[in-house]
């Protein structure tokens, strides 16, 4: 079966329209610096956003030299973030995203003083906002994963991919761009391991991965890649219909597509495989600090919040061991029991 190729339509970032002869003229030597000390391009791009973000609110402001900020106007700007409404849906910015807009904004001053672009930095006391530790929304089963997994069409190249996909993100938990990344020498079969380089944080490490996964990408290997490969080949392990290797959005849309397909109402896509991971192997008995080394995790407490997921383990425990159970009555005639003997 032969592919056919349309031209690839060329995405362009769209970042915001700042002043060249304002703040924004110190944004591309701090963007290098960023790359010089290992930052890794996600960190890269988001710290362009966010800082082309507060240099637009700035020259809406007319605050046009960064010796011009201070204290109350950076905390002015976090005020703006607070009551900032999401044209679309009217909703706020959740505590995460104003963290995440705010934490390129101190970086970038810290570079501006270490540089001598100003005499002081007057990010260095701002105060954060405390993000909320919260549980993943939504954790599939066993039963949806499974449901999930079979909706790719395996008799087509696609299809195969995709089973193969998500057989790998089910299997190791590695997160999105972990996968898109893969090479075909990361996977060793033989080990039954999958060698994942440079992760979040620029950190290498080796995850498990079972011999179903491997099966798939077997499969995917041989009959599938083959077809789908373009004249330049980078032995990229997963690739699009171009023969080009996966970008995050459109890897994540595919998920996406089948989670729909499947008739769950749940929304995500490529994490839900991650979190169902973490979750199933806590509760069949893993050792919460295996989990830890497997999802890559620097601190214990991210993985300890699956704890508080697998739930399945510790409903089992109650039913076993709490002292107000049923003995031998059906629910209601317990109730009623209980009910006579208090009117007596």
């Amino acid at each position: 079966m032969t592919i056919q190729r349309k031209p690839r339509a060329v995405t362009r970032k769209n970042p915001t329209g700042i002043d060249p002869a304002g703040i924004g003229r110190y944004l591309q030597a701090f963007l290098e610096y960023s790359a010089m000390i290992g930052c890794s391009e996600q960190t890269g791009d988001k710290r362009d956003k966010a800082v082309r973000r507060f240099i637009a609110w700035c020259d809406e402001r007319d605050l046009m030299a960064p010796q011009e900020i201070t204290k109350p106007i950076l905390e002015r700007y976090q005020r703006h973030l607070f009551y900032y409404r999401k044209p679309k849906t009217g909703e706020p910015l959740t505590f995460g995203t104003q963290v995440s807009l705010l934490v390129p904004v101190k970086a970038f001053f810290k570079w501006l003083t270490q540089h001598n672009h100003i005499l002081y930095n007057p990010a260095s006391e701002l105060v954060l906002p405390k993000v909320p530790r919260q549980l993943p929304r939504t954790v599939l089963s066993v039963e949806q994963v499974e449901q999930v997994l079979a909706q790719p069409d395996t008799n087509t190249p696609q299809g195969l991919r995709d089973r193969a996909i998500m057989e790998t993100l089910y299997s190791t938990g590695i997160r999105r761009m972990e996968a898109a990344r893969l090479k075909l020498y990361d996977i060793d079969a033989r080990r039954g391991v999958v060698f994942v380089r440079e992760g979040k944080g620029r950190r290498d490490r080796y995850v498990p991965i079972g011999e179903r996964a491997l099966l798939w990408i077997a499969r995917y290997r041989e009959q599938s890649r083959p077809q789908l490969v373009a004249s330049t080949d980078d032995s990229t392990l997963f690739l699009n219909e171009y023969g080009e290797p996966y970008e995050s959005d459109p890897f994540g849309t595919r998920v996406k597509k089948y989670i729909k397909q499947s008739g769950l109402k749940v929304s995500g896509s490529c994490h839900l495989f991650r979190h169902a991971m973490a979750t199933h192997m806590l509760e069949n008995g893993a050792d919460v600090r295996f989990v830890q080394a497997i999802l890559g995790h620097v601190n214990l407490n991210t993985t300890e919040i699956y704890t508080h997921v697998a739930i399945n383990k510790l409903s089992e425990i109650h039913a076993a061991t709490h002292p107000a159970k049923l003995t031998g009555l059906t629910p209601q005639t317990e109730v009623d029991a209980a009910v006579d003997a208090d009117t007596v």
